[in-house]
């Protein structure tokens, strides 16, 4: 595969980032995807600073190829964090749930690249703005939290490409090498894969989880809880509760309430398939199997390259 934008600008060989997903992007999923030539992400949104610290450490000792960490801004310990990243030489980070603005400039001037994750061309002018290396424009089908907007990856990265001029990874709906080949035709110089990943043998989340993805069919996630933070999950109990609530005028102090604290560590972590929140993309309908990460790029790659040659003879 030819070099682009994203793969010289990570210096990676594929453009192929993988999700920083919280409860499933360790330092065996982040390193396995970059020893297959993507770019690994620890998911430190779910991470302590000591626990973040060890997964970095351990990261660094299973490859010597780049890889990074992705920070939703929102989180709590945020300098905690920032701190250990700048201290263990991790020379990229992904941010996200937040204002590009507040640490843009602060890890570039220490070396850093810096992508940001968006759901709107708004957003991706405000990431531009603000300075960043890269945007990820994150369709509606994407698992975990969302945008408002509900823009669908088709729309959103050709509108996106239309307005800014810094390299765009498109995220949302991509799990296999055709899906990838489709995003770059419309402009993206790579994509971001999540549920496709965190269906993988390296993949810090619950053996049960994982078998709940490959699983799932059309039709079993659906976006919710937009009145907190809008977030697409797997169908269970948990989500059959959500939709009570609402039947019955649920206010937004009602929800916080059923949502409580840490259900999707007690889901996607400790695998209660039942009163957990398993966050996963629509794309899961599409995932049959749990693979090593390391096939899941080779696969990617030779479907990406057998769909361009199929194209050039219609």
């Amino acid at each position: 595969m030819d070099q682009n934008k994203i793969t010289q600008l990570f210096g990676i060989k594929y453009p192929i980032i993988q999700g920083g997903m919280v409860w499933t992007s360790g330092w065996r999923l982040a390193s396995a995807v970059s020893n297959a030539g993507g770019l690994g992400l620890l998911g430190a949104g779910s991470m302590y600073p000591n626990v973040l610290k060890e997964h970095i450490e351990k990261c660094q000792k299973a490859t010597d190829r780049p890889f990074g960490v992705n920070v939703p801004m929102l989180y709590p310990n945020i300098e905690e964090l920032m701190e250990i990243i700048l201290k263990r030489g991790v020379k990229i980070v992904f941010t996200s749930a937040g204002n590009p603005k507040t640490w843009t400039n602060y890890l570039q001037g220490h070396g850093i690249t810096v992508a940001h994750v968006v759901s709107s061309v708004k957003f991706a002018l405000k990431a531009e703005d603000a300075g960043v290396d890269a945007v990820v424009a994150e369709g509606f089908e994407a698992g975990g939290h969302n945008g408002r907007d509900e823009t669908t990856t088709m729309v959103l990265i050709p509108s996106v490409k239309e307005r800014i001029q810094i390299p765009l990874m498109a995220a949302g709906g991509i799990a296999t090498g055709r899906a990838m080949l489709a995003a770059m035709v419309l402009g993206a110089d790579g994509v971001q894969v999540g549920s496709r990943f965190a269906a993988s043998i390296e993949g810090s989340s619950h053996n049960l989880f994982k078998e709940q993805i490959v699983n799932a069919k059309e039709g079993d996630t659906h976006l919710t809880l937009k009145e907190l933070a809008p977030v697409r999950l797997l169908k269970n109990k948990f989500y059959n509760d959500i939709q009570e609530a609402y039947s019955k005028g649920a206010s937004t102090e009602d929800l916080k309430n059923l949502l409580g604290r840490a259900r999707a560590k007690r889901g996607m972590f400790e695998g209660d398939m039942v009163e957990g929140e398993l966050e996963i993309g629509q794309v899961s309908g599409l995932i049959h199997e749990i693979k090593p990460a390391s096939e899941i790029v080779d696969d990617l790659i030779l479907e990406f390259n057998k769909a361009k040659e199929e194209i050039r003879n219609l």
